[in-house]
Parts: C-alpha cells; sequence; structure tokens
C-alpha cells in the first residue's frame, strides 16, 4: 500500500524550491538526491506564517527529502564520528513540548540545548552506539549477551534512540555517559521550528553551529520578552523570508483557526470578537463559551492568561479545591521548571539534569518525593524518557505577597513554579487538545490599548491563545472554578517502554 502523495499548495512548493536550491550550497542535491562538496554557505531563511499554513507540514517533508538523499540526522542524545564525505542535519525546537509535537509527526527533533551540548559516551560503550547506528559492527562485550543487544536493536530501528536501546539492553545512563561537553564541530544545516520564540543569543549560538539555518516561524506570535516585540526572521532580506498564506492544518472549517485569523482585521474590536467566539460555541462544540474554569483540566491543560497576579491567583485556587497542604506537593499537581540553581563548579550535574529534559519552561508532573530528603520523582512532559527523579526546589507563589513558600527544596537542584496556570508567553510552542484561555485578562489588556509590532497587544495574546488548542477552545468568561469531579492522578501518565529506573537517576544527581 503507498501513501497518498502530498499536494503543495502553490506557496508551499515554491518555499519548498527555493530552501532546495539553498541547500546546493551545503552539498546537497535534492532534486537528483546526490551528496556533493558544499560550495559556499547559504545562510539564514525563514518560512513564515500563521498557525495552520502548513509550516510543520513543508519542515515534514523536507526532512524525508534529505534523509532519502543520504543525509545523516543528528539527534541530541548521540552523534557518530565525522566524515568528510559526510551532510548532517539537525531538527530543532526552544522546548522539549515543541519538539514532541514534531517527533508525534514521526519527525526526529529535539531541542536547542540538546544540539548545544552533546554527550561524552565511555569508548567501550561507543562501540554499541555505532554499531546502532551502523558505522560498525556489532560489538562482542562482557556482561551483555546477543538477547540485550537484540533488544537494543530491535528498540533502535523503531525509536532512533540511542540511550533508549541502550537502557533497553538494561544499562543505565550513568554507564555510557562520562558527561557533556559544548559543541565543537559544526553541522552542516539546522531546521529550527518554533522560531519565534528565539533571542538573539540563541540565533547567534545557531548561526556558529550551522552556515545553513532555515527558521519556521510564526509572525502573529508574541516576540521574546527581551527582544522590543521584534523577531529574529523581522532583519532578514525579503528574498530570504518565505510567506506561506494558505490554510491546512485540520480541516478548512476549523473554527479554532478560524477565529484566530479573523483577529487580523484591523477592525474588529473585543466586544465583536467575543459576539464572534460566542456565536461559534453555539453550533461547534469544538468551541466553548466557559463559564467557569474547568479544574479537572488544569493538571495537564494549564489555564492561559496574560497577568501574574491572575495566574498566581488560579494556582493557588486549584491547590485550594484539591485539599493540598501548604506544606507538600499531591502527586499529580503540575509543575514549570524555572532553571536549575547550581554552581559554576557543578557543571556536569546541571547538563545531567538538562539533558534529561529539565530546561526552562519544561512542564513536569509531580509524581511523589524521592528517597533523599529535597528529592522528587517527575515525568516531564514532552521527554523521550519521561520519569526522572532529582534534586528540587518548588516555589509556591501567593497573592500579594512577595515571598514564594517553598513546602521544600533542597540545597541546590532544579527549580519549579506551580503549572496549574501559565502566561500566555510562556505557552507558546506548546499545544495542548484542549486550551483554556482566561477572557478577562485579554478583556484587560484590551482596555489598556498597548500596541506591540503595529498589533493591539489584546490581539497578540488572543491569537497564541488560541492557536494552542489542537481539538478544543474553552474561553472562559467568569472568574469562577469548577469543582473537581476526583482527585488528582498519575495513572493517566504514559511511561517510556524502557524508562531510566528513577532510583538509579536519583543517585546520578545527587
Amino acid at each position: 500500500m503507498t501513501a497518498t502523495p502530498i499536494q503543495f499548495s502553490d506557496d508551499q512548493a515554491s518555499a519548498f524550491d527555493s530552501v532546495t536550491e539553498a541547500l546546493r550550497a551545503a552539498g546537497v542535491d535534492l532534486d537528483d538526491g546526490l551528496l556533493q562538496s558544499p560550495m559556499g554557505e547559504s545562510g539564514v531563511r525563514a518560512v513564515i506564517g500563521k498557525a495552520g499554513s502548513g509550516k510543520t507540514l513543508l519542515l515534514a517533508e523536507l526532512y524525508k527529502a534529505l534523509e532519502n538523499s543520504g543525509v545523516d540526522v543528528v539527534s541530541g542524545d548521540y552523534e557518530s564520528r565525522k566524515k568528510t564525505d559526510r551532510r548532517t542535519l539537525a531538527i530543532l525546537a526552544p522546548t522539549n513540548k515543541a519538539a514532541s509535537v514534531l517527533r508525534l509527526r514521526g519527525v526526529p527533533a529535539t531541542t536547542i540545548h540538546r544540539i548545544l551540548y552533546t554527550p561524552v559516551y565511555d569508548p567501550e560503550y561507543e562501540k554499541i552506539a555505532e554499531w546502532l547506528a551502523g558505522q560498525g559492527d556489532e560489538p562482542d562485550m562482557e556482561g551483555l549477551t546477543e538477547e540485550a543487544l537484540a533488544r537494543a536493536q530491535a528498540f533502535y530501528e523503531k525509536n532512533k534512540s540511542i540511550p533508549g536501546a541502550l537502557a533497553a539492553a538494561g544499562l543505565r545512563g550513568s554507564d555510557f555517559i562520562t558527561g557533556w561537553k559544548r559543541r565543537e564541530e559544526p553541522l552542516d544545516i539546522g531546521f529550527v521550528d518554533e522560531a519565534s520564540m528565539l533571542d538573539d543569543r540563541q540565533f547567534d549560538d545557531l548561526k556558529e553551529i550551522f552556515p545553513n539555518l532555515v527558521l519556521f516561524g510564526d509572525p502573529a506570535q508574541l516576540a521574546p520578552v527581551n527582544q522590543s516585540g521584534s523577531m529574529v526572521f523581522d532583519a532578514l532580506p525579503e528574498e530570504h523570508r518565505l510567506i506561506l498564506n494558505r490554510i491546512h492544518r485540520q480541516k478548512a472549517d476549523n473554527p479554532i483557526l478560524d477565529l484566530a485569523h479573523a483577529l487580523a482585521d484591523p477592525q474588529l474590536g473585543f466586544d465583536d470578537f467575543e459576539r464572534m467566539i460566542e456565536e461559534t460555541a453555539q453550533r461547534d462544540e469544538r468551541v466553548v463559551w466557559g463559564q467557569r474554569v474547568e479544574v479537572d483540566l488544569m493538571a495537564r491543560s494549564p489555564v492561559l492568561v496574560w497577568r501574574n497576579n491572575t495566574r498566581i491567583r488560579l494556582i493557588n485556587a486549584f491547590r485550594a479545591v484539591y485539599g493540598a497542604p501548604e506544606d507538600e506537593l499531591l502527586a499529580g499537581e503540575p509543575l514549570i521548571c524555572d532553571g536549575i540553581e547550581l554552581p559554576m563548579k557543578h557543571r556536569k550535574k546541571r547538563l545531567d539534569l538538562e539533558a534529561r529534559g529539565l530546561i526552562k519552561g519544561a512542564q513536569v508532573v509531580y509524581l511523589g518525593p524521592g528517597r533523599k530528603p529535597g528529592f522528587s520523582r517527575l515525568h516531564v512532559m514532552g521527554a523521550e524518557d519521561p520519569q526522572v527523579s532529582a534534586a528540587s526546589i518548588v516555589k509556591i507563589e501567593k497573592p500579594d505577597e512577595e515571598e514564594p513558600f517553598i513546602p521544600f527544596a533542597a540545597r541546590m537542584g532544579a527549580t519549579f513554579l506551580h503549572g496549574a496556570a501559565v502566561t500566555i508567553h510562556k505557552a507558546q510552542g506548546s499545544q495542548w487538545d484542549t486550551a483554556q484561555v482566561f477572557a478577562p485578562d485579554i478583556y484587560a489588556a484590551a482596555r489598556m490599548g498597548r500596541v506591540e509590532a503595529g498589533q493591539p497587544l489584546w490581539k497578540r495574546l488572543a491569537y497564541v491563545a488560541i492557536t494552542r488548542a489542537q481539538e478544543r477552545l474553552i474561553w472562559v468568561v467568569r472568574n469562577r472554578l469548577a469543582k473537581p469531579s476526583d482527585t488528582l492522578r498519575v495513572d493517566d501518565l504514559k511511561v517510556a517502554p524502557v524508562a531510566l529506573q528513577l532510583e538509579a537517576q536519583e543517585e546520578e544527581v545527587s
């Protein structure tokens, strides 16, 4: 049974051809499927389009064409030795959640951090990695049976993850990874999804590594906080910005996308927009006019807000309705990683934690305390191997109080804020089946009359918030919280088939 050929729109076909032409400079001829010597640097190009315009589809098709041409795809978990005739591609996203959206489409994406810092493998175990990657013969190692190697090979063929394959053979990360280092050798081609989230520093880092960069971004999203309303692709020459206009995602009559794109009308006011939402909700169940926040959803799909004090109030209401005590967390409470608090002498521990997905902005579910004081067992949403245990500093912010309450903390480690509600800025790059948007905050932004990059701020906020919803949008219009239908749970969290053992990980990062 053959797959149905992809039918590009005119703007997608034009963008594909433009990127194809640029990649010839990198020594990759997609037309003939040939790899040649690089002829120079193609620089940076951007594929720009609003939600549903087909950016992800185009990225996926470019990846398939490059792989079919013999380009090696570099992941964040292992990289075989460089060869002079080898051309490399890495597909990146700013967050684990954004990378997982691509992986669900069969695109082997990783985070920017995992490309900037590469693992150092024990030389003995690197022989297994080379064999799995097709760069060497099957190793003969003491302590590893043929059955264990067969399990590793079967896992790698399906998942393309070296650490996962080695875990399938019964190994732990501490067995085969001896440390992490800043990447020294450049790669050839980089695709960056959700490029509207990049700041200038990240962009400069990427340009050091990739002579050929293709950015995929949405110009209608919110720019990074420190970028004064601009995005890194705004300064590119016009001929290097490839615009997608046609709407592809899901169905053409998707009411969520219809609402998002209606915000481009300069005559549309907030009241008119809310009437549009209410009318849409009456005829389509994919849009809900919500009279209250659905607390059952908050543990997996945070309420999207603009104001920080709204976020804090909703978090405390969430904890109160579940009867969470002040001095501890309940299993199932959502958290957001706020960074890592470790001195420079513990740089390796920092890289270990970040490699496991605990980078700033990562969404996490608390599973319970670890074996040591201050340790937490965690499920990192969107991570390939999601369950980890790490020294944690958890901060619960309180309304009208400057200092957060800390129910427990290690002396150093990963820091977390509560994740039942998040700001719309921090939600960029993430999507949920159902997204709840707190409309009173959008109304407050509309009344302030602020403008960002020539667009009313409330419209940018509404656009980003609405497009986080994949299947259903709940537009919450009242400051109320529904009662939970059950206690918090963790049994719905799927564990990777060969997740590293929690206690082993706990020992590594202690």
